[in-house]
């Protein structure tokens, strides 16, 4: 991890960064926004939208279930935006690039665990009650392998490697018997994800749980997501003679296709975050750009990009203002610093505005850091 002043290394689209920070807008406190407005207006509109700021129960898909594998695709995008191959390089050229990325896959993980046990729990003694498994680690993982394919191949074997991958990956879950239990369940308890968890997965699973959603086997799919990610970063950064809107129609398109096939892939193998299985992938890398498709189209070809600013301070710091998440009591700091307006205000109005100061005391932060160019590299 380390700061760097506003220097650019490799090329950023304004539109990642704002995407990014949309995409963290609603783990820091944004999620509770519908809940408030519904208590403030009695409207029942807004339950759909509370109803989409919560994870699906088991099978299904809500907008909360975009936001991790979004996350995944655009440390993608980052990366296939200044494509390196390394492969014909001598390895003393090479051996940088390798220890950065293994580096950077450990701190994850750390982080990762920090995360999990920092606050409150502390960490435990016994190394097995642990929960090494993390959305940092799996983010990490994503990136490292996808890194690596990045870094040694083409773009016709990264496409051969996202499709094999996505089509092993369906045909484990689909087809392959296991001990103990059948080929084709799906279950909490009957998957071969849970299988694999509980006896391979080192440390405790997510709540003691037979499986863990960020568990060994469900991490496999989640390199599409990168890859995915990387192959949309090769086609914005390069030129094209029909301009930008193609682009961004090319995207919409892109997108498109694959919610179709995911949602028509749902039918034999259900859309499932936990196990992230393969039409989970193609749903939300088919939201994935179409969401950057427009962010895109708003933030680099219209250069709105001042009505984009909140979001890109949040998304220049993405990664350590969601571990400060996990380690600070934000609720605490907005209820010392704004609890006496809050209490004067009409009831209705108070939960309302208990969601804006803390997503107010988290952003003045990231502001802070933002001015001065002190942004937090993982």
């Amino acid at each position: 991890m380390h700061s760097n002043q506003a220097k650019p290394g490799k090329p950023r689209l304004m539109s990642l960064d704002a995407l990014r920070g949309f995409d963290m807008f609603w783990i820091l406190g944004g999620e509770g926004l519908f809940a408030a407005l519904l208590a403030l207006t009695g409207w029942q509109g807004w339950t759909w939208g509370d109803a989409q700021m919560h994870h699906s129960q088991w099978h299904g898909f809500t907008f909360y279930d975009l936001i991790f594998p979004l996350f995944i695709f655009l440390s993608g995008v980052a990366l296939g935006l200044s494509p390196k191959r390394l492969d014909r390089l001598p390895f003393s050229e090479r051996r940088p690039h390798y220890l950065h990325g293994v580096k950077r896959l450990a701190l994850l993980i750390v982080l990762g665990i920090v995360y999990n046990h920092g606050w409150g729990a502390g960490l435990p003694a016994d190394p097995d009650k642990v929960r090494y498994a993390s959305v940092l680690a799996r983010i990490g993982f994503a990136w490292f392998f996808a890194a690596l394919l990045v870094w040694h191949t083409g773009l016709r074997t990264q496409i051969i490697c996202a499709l094999g991958i996505l089509c092993g990956y369906a045909a484990l879950q689909l087809w392959l018997p296991f001990p103990g239990g059948s080929a084709g369940v799906l279950t909490q308890t009957g998957s071969i994800n849970a299988y694999v968890d509980s006896h391979w997965l080192p440390g405790i699973t997510y709540r003691q749980r037979e499986y863990d959603p960020e568990g060994l086997l469900s991490t496999l799919p989640a390199i599409v997501n990168a890859l995915a990610g990387v192959f949309t970063g090769h086609f914005i950064i390069r030129p094209h003679v029909k301009g930008e809107w193609f682009k961004v129609a090319m995207l919409v398109l892109a997108g498109g296709l694959c919610l179709g096939l995911g949602w028509w892939l749902d039918a034999v193998l259900a859309v499932n975050k936990d196990l992230w299985t393969s039409s989970f992938v193609l749903v939300t890398s088919g939201w994935s750009l179409i969401l950057l498709a427009l962010f895109y189209a708003l933030v680099d070809v219209l250069k709105w990009q001042k009505a984009f600013f909140p979001f890109v301070v949040i998304g220049t710091n993405a990664i350590i203002i969601y571990l400060a998440s996990s380690l600070f009591d934000w609720a605490f700091l907005a209820k010392s610093l704004f609890g006496g307006v809050i209490a004067a205000a009409p009831l209705a109005a108070q939960q309302l505005l208990g969601v804006i100061a803390l997503l107010l005391v988290q952003w003045l932060l990231l502001r802070w850091l933002y001015l001065r160019g002190i942004f937090i590299r993982i």
